[in-house]
């Protein structure tokens, strides 16, 4: 062979190789991701990371041309399929010992259309918690049940939903058709099935930010259901929350002297925002109030929160992030007229409400303003020392020591105001 030839040859297997190389780069992300992030057994993920090693080394080892590198590209892309159809089948939600516990994953239906659930708790007979969302719109639910509710399964059952349009419930309904009513009708028809299923007349809920709204509509409708109302990051008022945000992003961005997020921001304007790129504007004003509080970047929030859960396959995880910003697009805008000291000023259960001294996601002042307008049975503000969103054993703190004390289940909540 001469020299030119020879060259070309070279060249060849240095790009057959580079090619091959890259595609197991690629293809064992998903695999290594198996034991770090999902609920896949030691021996799957094992068995998928040594075939991929093993056809690393045939490909070094065998006489190199199109034909091998492409068996060998097939075959490493054919496992990496192979890893993200076993963390969806292997999803579940981890076991709880006791010889009355239960921890579920299931589908149930609400709606018409198929949605996810976990059912966790320690003791099967105790009163039922239902916990709305992390966020949003458009944050699944499940990572909380590692991250926030866990104290809580020893005196609840703790029941957690992932919305339509997001993590296991991402394509139950077009998100297009999402809307605010929706969520409530299918949090209150999930209601009387926990109901029916655990035998109880009435359960406790428990918002969270976007899951507040859907929480205090929830039972400012059908009070009948409910022993009492739990708010944490509670939301009052969306725009005039957003627009206090935003000017607050203003003041610190220029107290850094960040000058070119300043001008980014002061570009963007006063919020409400519509249409394309809606989400990351205010995702770009949030990111200031989060750092503030200490708090992880909205982009963080959409992609490492759902490692958390082992309810989450890889697909899951994906769908977690797509949901939050495709859902946030089309539910957000219908919240523009919200405002609770008119629309839920008076409330048949007792409410209790969360409040982080150092939020500045869900403006305390406004808290405030509603607090002191609201009539129901019974009201408590909780100040805590958090941001937005109170941690696991505030949470546990406040259901113990002042939900269960003041609106146990079974009895009539006492006739105070506080």
């Amino acid at each position: 062979m001469n020299q030119p030839a020879k060259s070309l040859n070279s060249l060849g297997n240095i790009i057959l190789t580079a090619t091959v190389l890259i595609t197991y780069i690629l293809s064992i992300l998903p695999v290594a991701d198996l034991p770090i992030a999902t609920a896949v057994p030691f021996y799957v993920w094992m068995l998928l990371f040594a075939m991929q090693f093993v056809l690393m080394i045939f490909w070094f080892r065998m006489r190199r041309s199109v034909l091998a590198a492409v068996g060998i590209i097939l075959g490493l892309v054919g496992l990496a399929l192979l890893a993200v159809a076993a963390s969806q089948h292997y999803a579940a939600t981890p076991g709880i010992t006791g010889d009355n516990s239960i921890a579920v994953l299931e589908k149930v239906r609400l709606g018409g259309t198929e949605q996810w659930i976990t059912i966790r708790g320690k003791d099967a007979d105790k009163p039922v918690l239902l916990y709305l969302g992390i966020g949003g719109p458009g944050a699944g639910g499940f990572p909380a049940n590692s991250l926030t509710l866990k104290p809580l399964e020893d005196d609840f059952v703790v029941v957690n939903w992932d919305q339509p349009g997001t993590g296991k419930s991402y394509g139950a309904v077009p998100i297009s058709t999402l809307t605010v009513d929706r969520f409530v009708s299918d949090a209150r028809e999930l209601t009387e099935l926990l109901c029916q299923r655990f035998n109880q007349d009435k359960i406790y809920v428990m918002g969270l930010s976007w899951g507040t709204i859907i929480g205090t509509k929830l039972v400012h409708q059908h009070p009948e259901n409910y022993y009492a109302y739990i708010g944490t990051g509670q939301m009052v008022n969306t725009v005039e929350n957003d627009r206090l945000g935003y000017r607050l992003s203003l003041q610190l961005a220029a107290e850094k002297g960040e000058q070119d997020l300043l001008q980014k921001l002061s570009g963007y304007g006063e919020p409400p925002y519509f249409g394309e790129g809606m989400a990351y504007k205010y995702a770009a004003y949030n990111n200031v109030l989060f750092e503030h509080m200490g708090n992880i970047r909205v982009e963080m929030v959409a992609f490492l929160v759902p490692q958390f859960a082992d309810e989450y396959g890889l697909v899951d995880k994906v769908n977690f992030a797509r949901g939050l910003i495709q859902s946030f697009t089309v539910v957000y805008p219908q919240l523009e007229d919200l405002d609770f000291t008119t629309q839920a000023a008076r409330m048949e259960v007792p409410m209790y409400f969360l409040a982080g001294r150092q939020d500045v996601n869900a403006m305390s002042s406004l808290l405030e303003r509603y607090y002191n307008v609201l009539e129901a049975p019974y009201k408590e503000l909780i100040w805590l020392e958090s941001g937005h969103g109170a941690g696991p054993e505030e949470i546990r703190d406040a259901m113990l020591n002042h939900v269960l004390v003041n609106s146990p289940p079974l009895q009539n909540p006492i006739g105070l105001t506080q």
